[in-house]
């Protein structure tokens, strides 16, 4: 039988019991819509987890730090640094060093008017500030001795000496703040740190050292790398390195590194080589220890909604399974007449097998669509009702939550799925159409 045939005869035989195909057909749709949108929410759940980590800071940064004192001998260094470069996974590194004095304030402004009373100043690779992953909002990186980047509210911390105490400062989160709570506009600070000489103060047992300090670009807070991103300093270590001979005198030796900054290429990268850096004896920390349990929960909860989804196209399944046979009972003499025309098996086989796959991709594909439609409009409840939202409730962007996320990958596994469903119900009865002697169904009634 040629296969134009078979698929006339599978639809003609659908639409024969159009009441009966619906209903089935609507099984599996119901089914389809369960996994897809169950998976959707976990998958959005997921989605908002990862974000609100990447909002807290970089997932793929590890901090190196000495081990606590008595429990090893190695020591943060450059040997350390070119080691760590070595390593596979690893895209980018560098040491940095901690200004460590008894008091720091920042000066700006016409006669000093506007003073920080304390800032955190960092010393840094800053050749290795693209590749590990820090965002120049503003300017550029330090490229000239003197130069620094400022952390990216650094403004803030300034107050007005010419204003009364309790209203010399601007507070950068007295504004609305968002869902993530985080200030929708910020007021403008006092300057523009861009547009400002600063000077630093720093105060030792020996006196006080001034420095002018020239800053090159305002840099994205981010405190994964560091609290200096958001209000204090970074220099290049050559220059961090001249400000302790200064301060503390020439050192007889060159001291260790406070901590190293190591990239990672992947965030599933991450706690391999954490493990790897612990077992050449140095303490690390990164956001794996918090995304990992969040990540774990995720797919539990993932798993569980997608198990309900499956166990309603499962049932789906068993009305398949329960029209087909009905069919076979109700199509016995024509399946005699076909046997003694001369008819394969096999081709027996398929046309059942065909129709209870078609019941299957049709389930599929309607189901997929409402599924989609549903996303959605679930999508557009959480992020407001209005048609300027639909494309963010499809495709997701900068700052926005979707609650249910649907990944073409779904979709298919979804379409796929309900016809693999459709063919396993099917198989039984068409198994049990192919046994009926072509004799007996024909004298059947």
């Amino acid at each position: 039988m040629r296969k134009k045939d078979l698929l006339r005869i599978c639809l003609q035989n659908l639409m024969r019991r159009r009441s009966r195909t619906f209903l089935t057909v609507l099984g599996v749709l119901i089914g389809c819509c369960s996994i897809v949108i169950m998976v959707s929410l976990g998958i959005g759940m997921k989605e908002t987890q990862e974000k609100l980590l990447s909002e807290m800071g970089d997932l793929t940064i590890i901090t190196v730090s000495a081990p606590q004192k008595g429990k090893g001998k190695v020591k943060l260094d450059d040997a350390l640094v070119k080691r760590l470069r070595n390593m596979d996974g690893v895209v980018g590194v560098s040491p940095k060093q901690t200004l460590e004095v008894e008091s720091i304030r920042l000066l700006a402004g016409t006669g000093n008017r506007y003073v920080a009373d304390w800032t955190s100043v960092v010393g840094m690779d800053t050749g290795e500030m693209e590749r590990l992953g820090y965002r120049i909002l503003n300017g550029s990186a330090p490229k000239r001795d003197g130069e620094v980047v400022v952390g990216e509210f650094l403004a803030y911390s300034f107050k007005d000496t010419l204003r009364p105490e309790g209203r010399n400062m601007i507070d950068r989160w007295a504004g609305e703040l968002d869902d993530n709570g985080q200030p929708t506009q910020l007021p403008p600070p006092y300057f523009d740190p861009m547009k400002t000489a600063l000077t630093m103060e720093i105060a030792t047992s020996s006196g006080t050292i001034k420095l002018p300090v020239t800053p090159s670009g305002v840099v994205k807070e981010d405190y994964s790398k560091g609290y200096e991103t958001s209000e204090g300093m970074i220099m290049s270590l050559t220059d961090l390195r001249k400000l302790l001979d200064k301060v503390q005198g020439p050192a007889k030796k060159k001291l260790p590194y406070d901590s190293v900054l190591v990239k990672v290429s992947a965030i599933d990268r991450v706690a391999d080589i954490e493990q790897e850096i612990k077992a050449m004896g140095y303490g690390t920390e990164s956001m794996e220890s918090i995304r990992k349990p969040m990540e774990k929960e995720a797919r539990q909860k993932q798993m569980m909604l997608g198990g309900l989804g499956a166990i309603s196209l499962f049932v789906a399944a068993l009305g398949i399974t329960n029209t087909m046979i009905m069919s076979i009972s109700e199509r016995t003499r024509e399946i005699g007449i076909m046997k003694a025309l001369g008819c394969y098996v096999s081709d027996v086989r398929i046309m059942f097998l065909s129709e209870a796959g078609a019941i299957g991709l049709i389930g599929g594909v309607i189901g997929c669509i409402i599924s989609f439609i549903a996303s959605v409009i679930i999508n557009l409840v959480s992020i407001g009702l209005s048609p300027e939202n639909i494309p963010a409730a499809i495709l997701g962007g900068e700052g926005i939550n979707r609650v249910s996320v649907i990944p073409p990958w779904l979709l298919i596994f979804a379409i796929v799925f309900s016809v693999l469903i459709g063919l396993g119900s099917g198989y039984y009865p068409a198994n049990k159409a192919v046994q009926i002697p072509a004799l007996e169904a024909i004298k059947s009634e």
